[in-house]
């Protein structure tokens, strides 16, 4: 038995990883490989085993807007959507590191729903995490200004990667916000200025804020 799917997802009942294991379609993906496109008809859900994917919208001229992240023990709720009502991806889907993904066709999917409770609570929890998270990138979105952006965009890329090094470059970032390149860099420097990164070429380094004595 798969010991990282047992890890990435402990609270499968072991009947429901077993039948993951003979059903599902292993594959190990490098970094920047594109999993979903917007516009596609979508036949099966992924689980993460390993890795990093990027979930994000693209519009007409090829614009990106960063929705969210899909860890380790995740799986994307868009897709079960999609797939489960034969509708076309309005999200597109990208690896951010080597990722291990496991494929679950739709008509298993739903078969499971009534066969396994740790399967339907997953899905359940699945749906109700990502609207969640929806909602935080909505409001910030509608109610911040683009410097909070910047730091609540941060703040996730940090927690996604386990990491206060992140790789990423101005341009990338002002892609992913829907901004321009010199706002992006320009609020960077502040936020060094202040203590709160270091920047360094196509690299970001988050600084921990220092208790107070």
């Amino acid at each position: 038995m798969n010991t990282s799917l047992q890890t990435s997802y402990p609270l499968f009942e072991p009947q429901l990883t077993e039948a993951i294991e003979a059903t599902g379609e292993h594959k190990l993906l490098p970094a920047h490989e594109v999993l979903m496109r917007k516009g596609q008809y979508i036949r099966s859900t992924m689980l993460v085993v390993s890795g990093l994917i990027k979930v994000f919208r693209e519009d007409e001229e090829g614009n990106e807007f960063l929705m969210y992240y899909l860890k380790p023990g995740e799986a994307c709720a868009l897709s079960m959507v999609c797939a489960s009502r034969h509708e076309a991806s309005p999200i597109s889907a990208v690896t951010v590191t080597e990722t291990e993904i496991i494929q679950i066709p739709i008509e298993t999917m739903s078969e499971w729903m009534g066969k396994y409770k740790s399967w339907y609570q997953f899905v359940i929890e699945t749906y109700r995490s990502r609207f969640d998270e929806l909602l935080l990138t909505l409001d910030n979105v509608a109610f911040r200004s683009m410097d909070e952006r910047l730091e609540f965009y941060l703040k996730r890329a940090q927690e996604a990667h386990h990491s206060s090094s992140i790789e990423v470059s101005h341009q990338q970032i002002a892609d992913e916000l829907n901004s321009s390149r010199e706002v992006i860099s320009r609020l960077l420097k502040k936020m060094e200025q202040r203590g709160r990164v270091r920047l360094h070429r196509n690299a970001i380094e988050i600084v921990e804020p220092q208790p107070h004595p």
